[in-house]
């Protein structure tokens, strides 16, 4: 059944975005070059801005200091390995850290390319010495190094960090969201790893520390390459893996990039009740439902939101004590910066845009590298992305320190084997299963009288590689039960039970219909009872 023509015009724009939807990695790109533009609109004195810096730097030493944290007196470099790589070279997958300090490239060839395979010289990276054996630290025993995860492919691994120090006084330095961007420079797919900011970590400066604070830890010690020079080696040591460029921004600079873009479309699969927060509005679209109380519910549904109504969007907590789901929508925020930006074809202006990007923004990227990997942008569809993200209990064991600057706090202490076997798959481009999602296409129609619901379905099965489509609603509004109707006849290459599991459709409401005239091989029509929340949120009365 077709949509109506009013319909069709108000969801072009839509569609075209969600197509945009392929191209997430170089959401670093995007965030920079954005960021960039505000700078120059606003032609900010960055004299005062370094002098804004180095405050807030004097002031992280004497919140690490209270931390226990020995600031002075420390010698840095002592037993670190300085590691060089080669281009394409897999990094210290094959390197152990060792106390007498070895190029690495002197013990390993560099291999020949693959055909087709994108080559980035990667920089020097010092390997942390190991622990000392069974010393205990805030009440628990600090970890061996992990074995680094084996390495199939030549990789480029850039860590995206969100930084919260805008919204307080403090003058500490938290990178509340810490996403990792592997890109594949063979098979030039990308993979995504959210990383939970409360997981507890030997930090060899030596410490125990929420994972989120060792970048100002870092910062405050002058550490080699600053912050992400301690996180790195902090991520190295605890998870076998090595970051090798880094974008930081905080939250006012997420809250410009979505202002300058004029606001971006969210899907919100879960429905959220909260307070006002610090320097947020909340989000059009949501209603007063204790108003004495001054609690608000935003209700499951497609809005248009400015960085403040964004901001509170990702950073509410009410209905989900969960870091993870708060980690889920970080990401959906800089997936739909990403799909606004592409639209204006920002990226093509990036070599010009670049002197006044590095002057705010905190990277060691390079332009040239930022060049070298844009090929993968520009190539990559949907399902040549994969997301991955750490369970709460698996991946992860809650905790409270029972002594030390910790004590009490509730951290999240990782689970070895649960988590290697999760960073193997990390490292991996995407099955060919995955691969085959994207050769079918997939309408999905909203048949509730509740709005966008459409929308809501094919946000949750693009991000799983599908090539889904939203077009709006039908002639009837009145399904209660939601619907996979397969149009192409072929049951053993159906993936309607792959579409109905990841709409919670049961397996009852699995229609064939052949259709030689069809507009997609697959149809999806959303009822009222649909589920869209899957993520550890509280329902909201």
């Amino acid at each position: 059944m077709t949509p109506n023509t009013a319909s069709t015009s108000s969801r072009l724009g839509c569609v075209i975005h969600l197509v945009l939807f392929r191209v997430l990695p170089v959401v670093l790109i995007v965030a920079i070059a954005w960021t960039g533009w505000q700078v120059i609109a606003a032609q900010s004195d960055q004299t005062d801005a370094q002098s804004s810096v180095d405050a807030r730097h004097a002031d992280y030493a004497s919140t690490a200091t209270a931390l226990s944290v020995p600031v002075d007196g420390v010698s840095r470099d002592d037993g670190y390995q300085l590691v060089q790589f080669a281009t394409n070279t897999p990094d210290a997958a094959e390197v152990a850290p060792t106390a007498t300090p070895e190029l690495a490239s002197q013990a390993q060839t560099t291999p020949t390319p693959y055909e087709g395979t994108i080559e980035v010289d990667l920089p020097d990276f010092y390997v942390p010495p190991g622990a000392e054996e069974g010393q205990i630290i805030s009440g628990t025993a600090v970890p061996t190094q992990v074995p680094l995860i084996q390495r199939d492919y030549p990789l480029v691994n850039i860590l995206l960090l969100g930084g919260d120090d805008s919204l307080y006084q403090d003058g500490s330095i938290r990178t509340d969201v810490m996403m990792v961007v592997s890109l594949n420079l063979e098979t030039r797919t990308v993979s995504l790893l959210n990383l939970p900011r409360d997981l507890f970590v030997y930090v060899p400066t030596p410490t125990m520390a929420r994972l989120n604070t060792v970048y100002g830890i870092g910062e405050a010690f002058g550490w080699t390459d600053g912050g992400f020079g301690l996180l790195a080696q902090t991520i190295f040591y605890n998870l076998g893996i090595r970051v090798h460029y880094y974008a930081r921004v905080n939250f006012d600079g997420f809250v410009d990039i979505v202002d300058t873009l004029g606001g971006v479309d969210m899907a919100v699969d879960c429905a959220y009740q909260d307070y006002a927060l610090i320097d947020t509005e909340i989000p059009e679209g949501a209603y007063l439902a204790d108003e004495e109380a001054g609690l608000w519910t935003l209700p499951v549904g497609y809005y248009r939101m400015s960085g403040r109504e964004a901001l509170w969007y990702v950073r509410t907590r009410n209905s989900s004590r969960d870091e993870f789901d708060r980690a889920r929508r970080q990401q959906q925020l800089i997936r739909a910066i990403l799909s606004e930006a592409l639209d204006s074809g920002t990226i093509q202006q990036l070599p010009t845009l670049w002197d006044q990007v590095t002057q705010v923004v905190d990277t060691n990227l390079t332009l040239d590298v930022m060049l070298r990997l844009l090929p993968i942008a520009f190539e990559l569809d949907p399902a040549k992305i994969v997301s991955y993200s750490m369970v709460r209990t698996y991946h992860t064991t809650p905790w409270q320190p029972p002594e030390g600057p910790y004590a009490g706090q509730a951290v999240q202490l990782p689970n070895y084997q649960p988590i290697h076997d999760l960073l193997y798959d990390f490292y991996q481009p995407p099955t060919s299963t995955r691969l085959s999602l994207s050769q079918s296409s997939i309408a999905v129609y909203n048949g509730s009288t509740q709005p966008d619901l459409d929308l809501v379905a094919v946000q949750s099965l693009r991000e799983q590689g599908f090539n889904a489509v939203a077009y709006g609603p039908v002639e009837s509004t009145d399904y209660v039960d939601s619907v996979v109707i397969d149009q192409i006849g072929d049951e053993k290459d159906s993936l309607s039970t792959d579409i109905a599991h990841e709409l919670n459709i049961t397996s009852e409401n699995i229609l064939m219909q052949l259709d030689t005239n069809r507009e997609a091989d697959y149809r999806v029509i959303i009822g009222s009872n649909y589920n869209s929340c899957t993520a550890n949120v509280l329902p909201v009365e």
